[in-house]
């Protein structure tokens, strides 16, 4: 096969910018800001606020038909669609009595330290999940955000990789219970979305697909393409396992490739995504190096696939993302404007009082660093479609193709050509 390479114009995949107004609800309120494991871990809460704050700065949250709710905490009874309750017990005890930390379910441990308040944060941040899915279930919304949530590494019964309760799954199981017969997840993260994963690895009602580093290199060291779901459920779950240094044009290549093929073959009802920002060349945790705006195109991506292939119903959560001033909120306004129908353009000058407000309240987190001026960091996001060719001596190419043989054919799909 050629292996030659034709410039993909940005936003090809979903038409480029669209300027519509959807009904969308934003689970935001400063209670969210609770969930903090403390001023040195790497999932501070600066990163919410910072986001929250630039949403305001360019209008977002004031858009028709944006609907900004505070989320309830979630009860013991939603969080046990998904999670055990002794697990819930566990984290209402550490909760309560953080001097009694159980690192056997995950809570005390370096990644998971324990927190006074930490159960009715963590459920808060379910909370917003879980009345996301319910505004898509009977009409209010379109399209939702959580950008708090996406704590895709909770499982069952345990606390892994800095999330205690598994907002993503609980929201596809409220889904699910509500009456939708298939839903898509879409996770995007630098690190394999196993907690989710698990949730619905039997179950051939939900299709994850996760785009990731290799577990050869990065946490949690699990996301094969061999891990293609359980006996009854064989093809439901996807992993695109890249090789670390991936950078924009592979890895938009490898979600083209993979992504789309899978979710029209599968008509979900609706897509839930998990956007994770560590992918980013200037994330301390990790060793892919996409951009902001590689970022912002999977982000028109998803939503065009939403569009597309399940009457526009989409529920999108946050998820890593630990270069907090540079990062996590512009990719994340970019999504909260994609899913409102007003992508931001990448030239848009950030507001002053955003700069402002992030030089006053974070000193320490900006302090021999350069404020970003613009939501959009010029990057070449050009990519080569996958029609165009299969190269064997490419290391992206070998991880997507190992990914199309296990799953596609089990789809009905030709693992060579969509």
């Amino acid at each position: 096969m050629s292996d030659a390479a034709p410039t993909q114009p940005s936003g090809a995949a979903s038409g480029g910018i669209r300027r519509r107004e959807y009904p969308t609800r934003i689970a935001w309120g400063e209670s969210l800001l609770a969930y903090d494991f403390g001023p040195h871990h790497p999932m501070h809460p600066s990163r919410l606020d910072l986001t929250a704050r630039l949403c305001e700065e360019l209008g977002l949250f004031a858009l028709p038909g944006v609907a900004v709710v505070e989320p309830h905490v979630a009860s013991d009874d939603e969080l046990a669609a998904v999670h055990t309750r002794d697990y819930i017990a566990a984290v209402r005890s550490v909760s309560e009595d953080p001097s009694s930390p159980l690192p056997e379910r995950g809570l005390g441990t370096d990644d998971d330290p324990v927190f006074a308040g930490m159960h009715e944060a963590s459920a808060r941040i379910a909370g917003g999940s879980l009345e996301a899915a319910d505004a898509i279930l009977d009409g209010r919304a379109q399209h939702a955000v959580n950008f708090a949530g996406g704590m895709h590494h909770a499982a069952a019964d345990h606390a892994s990789g800095f999330c205690i309760y598994n907002d993503a799954a609980l929201a596809i199981q409220r889904l699910l219970d509500g009456g939708f017969a298939r839903i898509a997840y879409i996770d995007v993260d630098v690190h394999h979305g196993d907690g989710t994963q698990a949730a619905f690895w039997n179950d051939p009602r939900v299709l994850t697909i996760s785009l990731h580093e290799s577990g050869l290199t990065l946490f949690p060291g699990t996301g094969f393409p061999h891990e293609i779901g359980g006996p009854d459920a064989l093809g439901s779950a996807v992993n695109v396992a890249l090789p670390a240094r991936t950078g924009d044009a592979g890895w938009l290549r490898a979600f083209h490739a993979v992504v789309p093929p899978l979710v029209q073959a599968f008509r979900p009802d609706a897509i839930v995504s998990q956007h994770g920002c560590d992918s980013h060349s200037l994330d301390p945790l990790a060793d892919l190096r996409t951009s902001v705006d590689a970022q912002r195109e999977v982000a028109l991506g998803v939503s065009g696939l939403a569009a597309r292939f399940c009457s526009d119903r989409w529920l999108a959560t946050g998820g890593g993302g630990y270069s907090v001033l540079h990062v996590v909120p512009r990719v994340w306004t970019h999504l909260v404007g994609i899913a409102s129908g007003h992508p931001i353009p990448l030239g848009t000058e950030i507001p002053a009082a955003w700069q402002d407000f992030a030089a006053q309240k974070y000193p320490k987190l900006v302090e021999g660093q350069t404020i970003p001026h613009r939501m959009g960091e010029e990057a070449d996001t050009w990519w080569r479609s996958w029609d165009i060719g299969f190269n064997p001596n490419d290391p992206v190419d070998r991880a997507i193709m190992a990914t199309r043989k296990e799953v596609f054919p089990v789809h009905g799909l030709d693992p060579w050509f969509d």
